[in-house]
């Protein structure tokens, strides 16, 4: 007998840009939306290169080719784990959310 094991990997299938916010939408529904300065490339680049992205590794991660980045979308769910926030309120905003998921176990 075979057993089906499904990836637990959350991926996206979805990605915009709004002033100041990356929100993206994942294979399971939700949203997630991320503040635009937590990526530098992004916060600076047009309206027209925020659009152009593409899936990357079967929704893993997003990539805009104009600016050359790329975004894991674990890095959005778990900032504290991927990246180094520069500015303090950042740093405490990723702690919450850290933390609610921590207190949710």
């Amino acid at each position: 007998m075979s057993t089906l094991v499904e990836s637990s990997e959350v991926t996206a299938v979805e990605a915009s840009c709004a002033t100041d916010a990356l929100n993206v939408v994942l294979a399971d529904g939700r949203t997630v939306s991320v503040p635009l300065a937590w990526f530098p490339r992004l916060l600076d680049a047009t309206a027209k290169q925020r659009a152009d992205w593409e899936l990357i590794g079967r929704g893993i991660g997003i990539h805009w080719e104009a600016i050359d980045e790329d975004i894991l979308v674990a890095s959005l769910l778990q900032p504290q784990n991927y990246m180094r926030l520069k500015n303090a309120a950042l740093q405490r905003t990723a702690q919450k959310r850290h933390l609610r998921k921590v207190g949710r176990h």
